[in-house]
């Protein structure tokens, strides 16, 4: 009985370490990635601040080379609208 036990300890103990590697490979390839409205905001010569709200929510405001100030992601959709095809 008692190496019934022990077998079954090591098996559930194998088994969460399995789930642990796992879920550490997908939060790993997830690190890194650039925010696309950022990146887009640079690329038009735009810098970006992150701003919060009285919440504590924080946003993306692009300050565009004329000086317009700009939601990265309003910025982000409407260039990609205007693209044709």
């Amino acid at each position: 009985m008692r190496s019934y036990v022990i077998v079954l300890a090591a098996v559930a103990v194998a088994g969460l370490a399995g789930c642990s590697q796992q879920s550490q490979k997908v939060h790993e390839s997830q690190v890194g990635m650039a925010n696309p409205a950022s990146v887009h905001c640079e690329k038009v010569g735009g810098k970006v601040e992150i701003e919060k709200d009285a919440q504590g929510n924080q946003k993306g405001i692009c300050h565009l080379p004329d000086g317009t100030r700009v939601d990265e992601w309003e910025l982000f959709r409407r260039d990609q609208a205007q693209k044709p095809g």
